[in-house]
């Protein structure tokens, strides 16, 4: 008898799962999904806009001609020159002028995360964005999305912690002051985009099979790279702890239908919780979206100012917090940087030159604290 209970609630549970993976993108879209894709066609068309200037602009300095534009823009493809940015304006206040918009969308990025969740990689991050295309365009082919079992899904969800508490250790905890100075102003960093372009039109064949082998396990398994790769989500995920909105789900007015739980993107039980506290939660507002019931899921604030905020709101704070912010820093003077066209001529002409392979055999990375 009680191997029978057993063996229907285990009927119970797969029945549940089933249900929640078919209903996942099925019911219309609605405003806030709207505004949601208007902010990320924005951005992604932004950054190819980004991606043709700057191609365009080395190539020509390739030829030794001026011509074009370099976007400072494309700087946000540094992440790790402007974490060793980071590093040197808090211990010196001194605001490295190679990178600066390479500072400027990483500070974003993270304010953006303190203050909003997760949203830079659902609403800004281009990477995001072509992850959720894939996980749409796999769940109307098969009907249905997967999900790696939890003994597999769980540990390799540590991956991306482990890959951020790499660079980490090796920016803030084995490289000097003096290092991360030299480093910054060395000719491998002050060509760091260049070479980031020539990683993509001068693709090995190894770079090219990883990337395909990406995109099928993103279109196999919803969100692969960002779910257990992306240290930056690792990153943003923490700082979103601190965040003082979260999702919260009013038990008086749920009806128990799951929806929200079978529309998130990070299998979060939303349904069975008070508040989404997750650093997983990207504050997309897909559950938000499709709960049925009026109220029943709301953004709020912290406990002390319990107003739900609407998602057009959320848009527009999103919005106005990242593009607003690379505004101000335009304004400032903290955008564009002080190598000139001429610098960059010569440098990118000579750019196979062992002063240009990699930082580590120019000076010493590592030693005493200066």
């Amino acid at each position: 008898m009680a191997w029978r209970i057993f063996k229907r609630r285990e009927v119970g549970r797969d029945e549940e799962a089933a249900r929640r993976r078919r209903i996942v993108f099925a019911s219309r879209p609605r405003p806030a999904w709207r505004l949601r894709r208007g902010v990320q066609l924005l951005s992604l068309a932004v950054v190819a806009l980004i991606g043709v200037q700057f191609a365009i602009w080395v190539g020509n300095m390739q030829q030794g001609v001026a011509g074009g534009v370099r976007p400072p823009g494309v700087e946000g493809f540094l992440p790790i020159s402007a974490l060793l940015s980071l590093r040197h304006l808090f211990e010196t206040g001194e605001f490295s002028r190679i990178h600066p918009a390479g500072l400027v969308i990483f500070s974003l990025a993270m304010l953006t995360g303190l203050l909003l969740k997760k949203a830079f990689c659902s609403w800004i991050c281009p990477v995001g964005t072509l992850s959720e295309w894939l996980a749409r365009a796999a769940h109307r082919v098969f009907g249905r999305r997967f999900k790696l079992p939890a003994r597999i899904d769980r540990p390799l969800m540590i991956l991306k912690y482990l890959l951020l508490a790499f660079f980490v250790h090796a920016v803030f905890f084995r490289m000097t002051p003096r290092a991360v100075a030299l480093f910054l102003d060395s000719p491998y960093n002050k060509v760091a985009d260049v070479k980031m372009l020539h990683f993509f039109t001068h693709m090995s064949t190894t770079t090219a099979v990883v990337l395909a082998a990406l995109a099928v396990l993103s279109f196999l398994v919803p969100y692969f790279w960002c779910r257990y790769l992306c240290p930056y989500g690792a990153l943003l995920g923490i700082v979103s702890w601190l965040s003082p909105l979260k999702v919260v789900r009013v038990p008086s007015a749920c009806s128990g239908c799951g929806h929200c739980a079978a529309a998130c993107p990070a299998y979060l039980d939303v349904d069975r919780t008070r508040t989404v506290h997750s650093p997983e939660c990207t504050g997309c507002l897909e559950c938000v979206n499709r709960c049925p019931a009026p109220g029943a899921l709301q953004v709020q604030g912290p406990p002390f100012h319990r107003r739900a905020m609407r998602p057009a709101v959320f848009a527009a704070l999103v919005a106005l917090l990242f593009y607003g912010g690379i505004g101000v820093a335009r304004s400032a003077g903290w955008w564009r940087t002080e190598i000139t066209d001429r610098e960059y001529r010569a440098r990118i002409q000579g750019i196979d030159g062992p002063q240009y392979h990699h930082f580590r055999g120019q000076v010493p990375r590592y030693g005493p604290q200066d």
